[in-house]
């Protein structure tokens, strides 16, 4: 039955979602060197840990390229159902406690790749459904205020409490929504730490893949879009709300930040368009 869904993608996407799980591959390998070299740090401050998130951000980055290059294509509920259900099943499977604790590193290593690419692929899918460039509106507005609400007062308020509690003094089961949160290497004793949760990958890959379908040029660095050389402005809101979280020592929501940055972004950019 895989066999028959995956023969059913078709070669260009078959190639590309090729190229994204290779290039998480050389990602998870980045970040193990990152981490064996943030063992060396006895003592690290803000910058050299804000540095090693940029490069894993920026890393990261690159590999949104193969997912928007994904060509449309019109798929059964019971794809997506499918689909959907071995990646949360992968998601489990890779939050199991790994029987050698000296390899469990590397198996954090691994849990934040298969996150990112499956984010990646879930951002990239929802994007192709959005009709008009105006909806990004009422999603950026609704996505905003649904998560500055959990934060300030619903469920993420206590599981960011609930995980800074676990990681601070590691003591009973590991929190359920762990298996949710993308974790990157930190100098020092810190290693691998949580820094943001699935969904924000997940928004930050729709909104590169809008910006592709309306041809507006997200990359900050310019109108290259090869890799190297490519960081959308969602990902560059995510790496402010985390510098934000890191220099007040607070839990900040990255999609209210995100949103706001796309929208300003898309909306110079079709004024811009208008007028020319």
């Amino acid at each position: 039955m895989a066999a028959s869904l995956i023969s059913s993608v078709g070669t260009w996407n078959q190639r590309q979602c090729a190229k994204l799980f290779a290039g998480f591959l050389l990602w998870s390998a980045a970040v193990l060197v990152l981490w064996s070299a943030g063992r060396l740090f006895e003592e690290t401050g803000r910058w050299w840990a804000g540095g090693f998130v940029a490069l894993q951000l920026f890393g990261a980055a690159q590999l949104l390229l193969p997912a928007l290059r994904l060509q449309p294509a019109k798929r059964s509920r019971f794809f997506y159902l499918f689909w959907a259900l071995a990646l949360l099943l992968g998601i489990w499977l890779l939050h199991r406690p790994f029987p050698v604790p000296v390899w469990q590193p590397v198996l954090t290593i691994v849990q934040s790749a298969f996150l990112l690419g499956g984010a990646t692929l879930v951002g990239a899918t929802l994007g192709r459904y959005l009709q008009r460039l105006w909806e990004i509106i009422p999603v950026c507005l609704v996505m905003g205020m649904a998560d500055f609400a959990s934060w300030f007062g619903g469920p993420t308020a206590g599981f960011s409490e609930e995980i800074q509690t676990y990681y601070l003094a590691p003591e009973g089961p590991v929190p359920l929504v762990d298996m949710l949160l993308v974790k990157l290497a930190f100098p020092g004793p810190a290693g691998m730490a949580p820094v943001f949760g699935v969904s924000d990958w997940i928004m930050a890959a729709f909104f590169a893949v809008v910006a592709r379908r309306y041809a507006i040029n997200d990359n900050l660095l310019g109108a290259s879009g090869r890799a190297g050389r490519y960081l959308p402005v969602s990902v560059g809101a995510l790496f402010a709300a985390i510098l934000l979280a890191q220099t007040s020592g607070h839990f900040v929501p990255a999609l209210p930040l995100m949103a706001l940055a796309v929208l300003c972004w898309f909306g110079v950019a079709f004024l811009r368009r208008h007028k020319s």
